[in-house]
């Protein structure tokens, strides 16, 4: 079985799609995010403030979300805040399709590439993602019996995982894979 290179980016389907057959996110695991998402999107408020919360709690960064007077932006939060909890929402479809794997890209390299500002640090990208993870694992706990829970978190953190590593390319250098 041949394998030809790519630059994952002029591909994102195909990067979403093999990245998703690597991690086992499959058929099974689509149906589990989407028969649960209807609890993540009742909390979609609560887990995108808590974020941008812990966020504001270590200057390391909290300076992305300051004004100049050293104070919280909440203009800006809430910009970012709405933007999040835009990805919650497609997140809870669990589709990979061209449309929602292009998003990805765009976000990537909204966070990684900005004409004015700072840009976000890599590690604070994948400390969001874990933050994240977290949250809803927390959610499931709370709602749904300890199988259902512990399938529901194994379904959203591969999903995750595939997100991660395409909001990762924007800070990575094009090379083929």
């Amino acid at each position: 079985m041949a394998y030809e290179p790519y630059l994952p980016a002029t591909d994102m389907p195909r990067f979403l799609r093999e990245l998703a057959e690597f991690v086992g996110f499959g058929p099974e695991d689509v149906a589990t995010v989407r028969r649960t998402a209807p609890h993540v999107l009742a909390r979609e408020a609560a887990l995108t403030a808590g974020l941008y919360e812990h966020f504001l709690k270590f200057p390391a960064s909290a300076r992305f979300f300051l004004g100049e007077d050293g104070q919280p932006d909440h203009q800006r939060i809430e910009r970012r805040r709405h933007s999040l909890g835009r990805w919650v929402r497609q997140t809870a479809e669990a589709a990979l399709a061209s449309e929602n794997a292009y998003y990805l890209l765009t976000v990537s390299l909204a966070h990684s590439h900005r004409p004015q500002g700072p840009i976000v640090p890599v590690h604070f990208m994948v400390g969001a993602m874990s933050l994240t993870q977290s949250a809803l694992a927390e959610v499931f706990a709370a709602e749904l019996p300890a199988a259902e829970a512990l399938a529901a978190s194994a379904a959203w953190n591969k999903l995750l995982l595939v997100h991660l590593a395409a909001l990762l390319l924007g800070y990575l250098p094009p090379r083929a894979s």
